[in-house]
């Protein structure tokens, strides 16, 4: 079976995408950040690292330090699915970070989207 098309996707190409949409809003790039940084434990030197790379969604969330434990209560709809019911755990980390860059756009507090 070949690989859904998002995961030889770069990073970089998506990143700017989830400024815009967070910017278009009222939100910053540092927020789109906070929450990549806490959803996959880089730092923002890693994060801009990967971008650099311009490595694949797949080799991003592979390299993750650390994926946050609290990614599991992340629950809703994203792209008509709900990302609870993603079988495909890859898909599902992707899905995870589309549905908090939407929370953000969507006026979501930081504590809310963070899950404290």
């Amino acid at each position: 079976m070949a690989k859904h098309r998002i995961y030889t996707m770069t990073f970089a190409s998506v990143y700017p995408h989830y400024v815009n949409k967070a910017e278009r809003k009222g939100r910053t790039k540092a927020e789109v950040d906070e929450i990549i940084i806490w959803l996959t434990g880089y730092s923002q030197e890693g994060i801009e690292a990967q971008i650099k790379n311009e490595v694949t969604f797949e080799s991003f969330f592979a390299e993750a330090p650390e994926m946050n434990e609290s990614r599991s209560q992340i629950k809703g709809v994203i792209c008509g699915v709900r990302v609870e019911d993603i079988e495909d755990p890859l898909m599902r980390e992707i899905r995870y970070l589309d549905k908090l860059i939407d929370e953000l756009a969507k006026g979501k507090s930081m504590e809310k989207i963070l899950r404290k």
